[in-house]
């Protein structure tokens, strides 16, 4: 494993392809909370494309960001010398992505789907915390945010009953 990089920079975010979406096109490069940073990159990303195509389409692309974000973590975690690094924030757009196409078309529900996701994502209950501790590749680091994204999804459908 490569020696580890404390903090990427621009040079490295732009040495492979597989490091600039690893890095949220540079959103993981932020000092602080880069995991909330490249959520936030999620959403604007998310209202920029979402009028471009329809439900099926977007699960497509998403099942596919997922699985080439499992590679793209790889690359990036291993030329890092962490699997998880703090700077990787591809596990968090790509499955905020699918919490904004399941959510209610609102600002509110979608800074609830915000909160929530980010809750789950820094708390990880289990089975994300297991696969953060014990899945050290691009499919454990993917994961774990696909479980966050779950609980995010289960938490907005009962408040939505309870709304209701």
């Amino acid at each position: 494993m490569a020696e580890q990089i404390r903090r990427p920079d621009l040079r490295f975010l732009l040495a492979h392809p597989a490091h600039f979406l690893a890095l949220g096109c540079g959103s993981g490069l932020a000092p602080k909370a880069p995991g909330t940073f490249g959520t936030l990159f999620a959403w604007g990303s998310f209202l920029l494309f979402r009028p471009y195509f329809g439900d099926f389409q977007l699960l497509f692309l998403f099942a596919a960001a997922y699985l080439g974000g499992i590679w793209f973590i790889e690359v990036t975690g291993r030329a890092l010398g962490d699997p998880d690094h703090g700077s990787i924030v591809w596990d968090e757009i790509v499955p905020f992505w699918l919490i904004l196409l399941l959510t209610p078309d609102t600002f509110y529900w979608q800074l609830a789907a915000f909160m929530l996701f980010r809750w789950f994502d820094i708390t990880k209950p289990q089975p994300a915390r297991y696969f953060d501790q014990h899945v050290k590749n691009g499919f454990g680091v993917m994961a774990d945010d696909l479980v966050a994204a779950g609980y995010t999804l289960l938490c907005l459908a009962l408040l939505k009953i309870v709304l209701a």
